[in-house]
């Protein structure tokens, strides 16, 4: 149990709100809505183990050669609170944006995210990274 009041809100506003933190670089804020003993997991990555650390990763995004984004296509709960999501996601570096599809999985204690987890196909990564670069070459 964490030391902070448990969130009243609903986990599919929570999930919403996270993400529309992240996407305004604004950290700090959206991991108000985590546990302190968070894990983000990804697809064959180590995994980031407690809101230090998922803080720091995080705070890359504030640099402003970097960005992020996510378009969410569907978000739902199951009757646990367990929020799925199928989504793009947008990683910008400089002029080269990767967009990529996502299916996310945020498991909740005491109304906070405790686990995120992240599964996505390298292979599409790769694609979407090519593709940025591409773009980034072209003319405007």
């Amino acid at each position: 149990m964490s030391e902070l009041p448990e969130l009243k809100q609903d986990p599919v506003t929570t999930v919403r709100e996270f993400f529309a933190a992240l996407e305004m670089k604004i950290v700090d804020e959206a991991l108000e809505l985590a546990d302190p003993g968070i894990v983000w997991k990804n697809t064959s990555l180590p995994d980031v183990r407690g809101l230090d650390r998922v803080r720091w990763v995080l705070g890359l995004l504030n640099n402003p050669r970097f960005g992020f984004r996510a378009d969410v296509h569907h978000i739902a709960a199951t009757e646990d609170g367990t929020v799925l999501t199928e989504r793009t996601d947008y990683l910008r570096a400089g002029p080269v944006e990767i967009a990529f599809w996502v299916c996310g999985t945020f498991e909740f204690r005491d109304g906070r995210i405790s686990v995120w987890h992240d599964h996505f196909s390298w292979e599409n990564f790769l694609r979407g990274t090519v593709v940025g670069a591409f773009r980034a070459l072209l003319p405007r």
